[in-house]
């Protein structure tokens, strides 16, 4: 086989943090934040616009970096961060001076969520706590400046969405009794709630933004259709008044909004790759614009602007390059390169992720994406399998770190969207019903086969790779498809779907019947749940297999892991077992991740 040299590029250079991530602007458009490590951890700077001063750092966290941030006003900016990876984010506060504002949500085991910036409102946003009750959220108005938290909307027990107007209002409210969806509205903070249509949960209604009279919704919505479209409708009534866009092979995902020109701007959706639809000319001018600028680079989205809506932040992306930041300054029509993500890794070094599709045995179509490695005749490959989490997620075209270091190392990897994926219309959505460990692994392991048939893959050197859902699969492909795999890398994965239904978060409970239709109920189902729980069924697991698990896991709780690591032991089965006491669903940590990547390095390196 005829082979080119490709340089073995570190391993900290896939996965260490970026050089500069997070971008965003402040309101008035005189500065540019964003995060950087201080003390390989992910920490908040500023930086003055006009004066290009240097940057200044804000937080400096050195225990677990901040998970997210915004600006609430030209001054202010709030983070998010947990402790130990439990998911219990707290809100705290910085000026652009570094002034420390403290924790606005002091609250042990309590999680906050923001529902509304506020952004024409200074100093003030709604947040959600499950202070309460932990399985549910109550609206609260935070004043940043006082520190002033006042209770806005008590949740009586089944609201799971709340809505603002552009005052601020509370109006719109989603609820759930974890099969069936409502739509609630109200015409002031003072009326009580209607509820105005009831939806099940397979079909799709997200209220995104009113309209600039405060009278209509726009919303995101699948009723009567399979694909999710953008609609404007009726809050009072629950009627559509009009269809704005759809696509007819994919979901419509995201949508936003100019609150200077009171109109929406564009709508999201992705087929192999994001895409997006401008519905203004103006709009489709600044990103023809913007475009032109990048001089051929034509893959980007608007991540942020001003107030004034005339400063822009722009990334760009591709599957080869984890992407740069720029300014576009709309007055002087001029494009400010910031950042590069990853400056160390070079494009022509990368693998290409190339979109691919084959059938599943019951006739659907799933779509793909094969990595392959750079200089490399595509036949007989080790390959890496390599099933996304959720499972109602999706994997799309993006530079992958992950898929980057398999290979890099001489892996081809394969990534499918199986059925129960998301963007495809609600009809493949429900195809995965209650078919963990079944259909949906099946469209797996007709993924592998295709590559077989397809002489990419060397069937003897195939190893099976996946985190929390994806872990699942792991277990699940090593358990009902022994021959199949040469090893399998379990991150963060499901081994028994009954104590894993036992144990989701609080704030889960409320979809906990609608879990029970899409995964199984532990009484009505329960013949088919210890069909499928693998570690009901390690007698039949006859490969090596690694675990890796973060002991505060909110959602796959430690149990899980600690359950298939000790079956396996008990039969003299040989497993290694990575347990992270300061992490949880997945390793956030710069210095867990480069273990647990070393780990995988020489992991497969022995076994394929």
């Amino acid at each position: 086989m005829k082979k080119t040299t490709v340089r073995k590029i570190p391993l900290q250079d896939f996965f260490r943090n970026p050089e500069q991530s997070a971008f965003k602007i402040s309101p008035d458009g005189d500065f540019i934040s964003f995060m950087a490590p201080y003390k390989n951890r992910m920490n908040l700077y500023v930086k003055q616009i006009a004066q290009n001063s240097e940057a200044k750092r804000l937080t400096s966290e050195e225990d677990r970096g901040i998970a997210g941030y915004i600006w609430i006003n030209n001054e202010t900016l709030l983070f998010l961060k947990d402790f130990n990876g439990d998911e219990n984010y707290h809100l705290y506060g910085v000026t652009v001076t570094g002034e420390e504002l403290g924790d606005f949500t002091p609250f042990e085991g309590v999680k906050v969520e923001i529902i509304n910036r506020l952004s024409y409102i200074d100093n003030e946003i709604l947040i959600g706590l499950n202070k309460r009750n932990p399985q549910l959220y109550d609206v609260y108005r935070l004043n940043v400046q006082t520190s002033q938290l006042d209770l806005v909307a008590e949740n009586p027990g089944n609201i799971s969405t709340w809505v603002a107007d552009h005052e601020g209002k509370i109006r719109v409210a989603l609820t759930t009794d974890g099969v069936n969806t409502s739509l609630l509205c109200r015409a002031t903070e003072s009326d009580p709630f209607t509820t105005v249509l009831t939806t099940s949960f397979k079909d799709k209604l997200i209220p995104k933004f009113f309209t600039a009279n405060n009278q209509h919704l726009y919303a995101i919505s699948d009723l009567g259709r399979d694909k999710a479209a953008v609609v404007r409708i009726n809050p009072e009534t629950g009627e559509e008044l009009e269809e704005l866009f759809s696509h007819p092979e994919v979901d419509i995902t995201g949508l936003t909004y100019s609150k200077k020109r009171k109109q929406l701007t564009y709508a999201y959706y992705v087929t192999w790759k994001q895409q997006v639809h401008c519905f203004e000319e103006e709009d489709k001018r600044i990103l023809q614009q913007i475009a032109s600028l990048l001089d051929g680079e034509k893959d980007y989205f608007i991540i942020s602007k001003n107030k004034a809506e005339d400063r822009f932040l722009v990334r760009t992306f591709s599957d080869r390059s984890s992407g740069s930041y720029y300014l576009y300054d709309v007055k002087t029509d001029s494009l400010t390169h910031l950042a590069d993500l990853t400056p160390w890794l070079k494009e022509d070094e990368l693998a290409e992720m190339k979109p691919v599709s084959y059938q599943s045995r019951d006739g659907l179509t799933i779509h793909a994406y094969l990595s392959l490695p750079v200089g490399v005749v595509p036949e007989k490959l080790p390959v890496v399998v390599n099933p996304h989490g959720g499972p109602w997620h999706r994997d799309t075209w993006t530079c992958n770190p992950e898929v980057q270091f398999l290979t890099n190392r001489g892996y081809a990897v394969l990534q499918m969207n199986f059925r129960g994926s998301t963007g495809y219309g609600k009809k493949f959505v429900e195809a995965a019903y209650k078919e963990w460990g079944k259909a949906m692994q099946n469209d797996i392991t007709d993924g592998v086969e295709w590559l077989i048939a397809e002489g990419i893959a060397d069937p003897k050197r195939i190893a099976i790779y996946g985190a929390s859902y994806g872990g699942y699969a792991t277990l699940a492909g090593l358990t009902f498809t022994p021959d199949l795999y040469a090893c399998g890398i379990d991150y963060v994965g499901v081994s028994n779907l009954f104590t894993f239904l036992e144990s989701i978060p609080p704030y889960w409970q409320p979809f906990l019947e609608m879990m029970y239709e899409m995964v199984g109920h532990p009484e009505a189902d329960k013949a088919e749940l210890h069909a499928t729980s693998p570690v009901f069924h390690v007698d039949k697991i006859k490969v090596p297999l690694f675990v890796a698990q973060g002991a505060t896991d909110p959602r796959v709780k430690k149990a899980e892991s600690d359950q298939i690591v000790q079956a396996l032991r008990d039969r003299g089965v040989e497993v290694s077992y990575m347990v992270k006491e300061n992490e949880g669903h997945g390793f956030a940590n710069q210095e867990n991740r480069f273990e647990f990547y070393h780990a995988m390095e020489a992991f497969l390196a022995e076994h394929l």
